[in-house]
């Protein structure tokens, strides 16, 4: 038995990589909206917190009613309770890697968590 599972991934507008890794701590998804596009509903969640990573182009997120521009490079992390919704700008698409993992679970983390040799 191996310590790590591999995938490898296509060009779709929405892949989840829960399943196709074996995760079993996070979910994590990557996401493309093209120009004009947006996710079709408002959501929120129960207990997880989610941190999204814009890897290319532009949009906006609205959460609770606020509106947030984002671009390449920007990192937003969203608490569950906020309601959210994503857009894509009407003249570039966006592409984002969205984490999702349980709010306040982490209590290890970099050094503290890694074992040398």
């Amino acid at each position: 038995m191996t310590n790590y599972t591999k995938t490898t991934i296509g060009k779709e507008n929405r892949i989840e990589l829960h399943e196709k890794l074996s995760l079993t701590g996070s979910e994590i998804s990557l996401n493309e909206l093209p120009a004009g596009a947006n996710v079709p509903f408002v959501h929120s969640h129960k207990e997880n917190e989610e941190i999204y990573g814009i890897l290319s182009g532009n949009g906006k997120a609205i959460i609770d009613g606020e509106e947030i521009s984002l671009s390449t490079g920007d990192w937003l992390k969203i608490a569950p309770a906020a309601k959210r919704q994503f857009f894509a700008s009407d003249i570039s698409g966006i592409t984002y890697i969205c984490i999702q993992v349980k709010e306040n679970s982490l209590e290890h983390f970099t050094a503290e968590d890694a074992v040398i040799g």
